[in-house]
Order: C-alpha cells, then sequence, then structure tokens
C-alpha cells in the first residue's frame, strides 16, 4: 500500500499535559518529542506550541488522540480532546482524529516492563501515549492505504 509522504506529529490531549510525538518525513517509526503544559483557559499557549513543533519538524498533519471508551462510545475526555483538536484546525493546520483506545494503558505497561516506576512515569506518560497514538495511526495507514481516523473541521468541538 502506498503512505502519504510527510512527517506528522502525534498528540495525546490530557487535562494537565499534551503528549507529542513525531514520525520521520518517510513515516516509519514514531518517537518522543516532549510534554506540553495544558494552557488555562482563553491562552494558546498551548497550542502555538505545538504549531511551533509541527513547523520545527515540517509536519504535514497532526494526529490527535480520541478518547473513547472500549465499546466505542465518548467518555469524559472525548468533548475535551475533540475540541483541542478543533483550536488546532482553527489555525490551519491539517488535523486528523484516530482511535485512541487504550493508548495511555499501553504506554504504562511499557514503561512498567522498561522498569520505569510510576513516579518516574509520570513525566514521559503522555509522550509515551504520543507514540502509541502515532504508530497505530501509520502502522493503519501503510495496512489500508487510506488516511487514518477522520479530518477535523476548524470550528469543531467550539
Amino acid at each position: 500500500m502506498t503512505m502519504r509522504p510527510g512527517a506528522r506529529l502525534g498528540i495525546d490531549v490530557g487535562r494537565a499535559r499534551i503528549g507529542v510525538a513525531r514520525c520521520d518525513p518517510s513515516v516509519i517509526l514514531a518517537v518522543p518529542v516532549e510534554t506540553v503544559a495544558r494552557s488555562a483557559e482563553g491562552d494558546d499557549g498551548d497550542v502555538r506550541r505545538i504549531l511551533d513543533l509541527a513547523a520545527e519538524h515540517e509536519a504535514i498533519e497532526l494526529v490527535v488522540g480520541n478518547p473513547l471508551s472500549l465499546s466505542g462510545q465518548p467518555t469524559a475526555s472525548t468533548a475535551d480532546a475533540v475540541a483541542f483538536a478543533g483550536r488546532l484546525a482553527a489555525t490551519g493546520a491539517h488535523v486528523r482524529l484516530v482511535d485512541e483506545r487504550m493508548s495511555t494503558v499501553s504506554a504504562q505497561q511499557a514503561l512498567r516492563s522498561a522498569g520505569k516506576s510510576s513516579k518516574k512515569q509520570r513525566p514521559i506518560i503522555d509522550q509515551a501515549a504520543a507514540v502509541i497514538i502515532l504508530q497505530h495511526a501509520i502502522d493503519a495507514e501503510r495496512a489500508s492505504g487510506t488516511a487514518p481516523g477522520r479530518t477535523v473541521l476548524p470550528d469543531e468541538g467550539s
């Protein structure tokens, strides 16, 4: 299957922190980038930082995790993630929303098996979840030949 070339950022939206990962322009492997603090209501510092990272890594799109329940239903975090994705899209960025079920749990398990205690996991758990979200999206696109998830519209979630 054909992959669209170009780097992407993976984004794990949390209430306090946002994990960011990136992949290379060849779209092979997702790696952690940084954890961005969530800005207060009305402050777009978090959005600006992610856009700066996107420019720095020449990302063609932002892949935002959509936290659904195991049954596929919205959760308490779904509206927040969709609204954040909408804020990114409102800047003109190309944003895709992808299913992120189990990404944080998978990240916690991977970090624990790597010997990281819960206390040591905290600063990097969001980045690890972003890596899982992005790698899953890359793998899904490679397998299907179509872009993963769905495009976010600029006014979504507002």
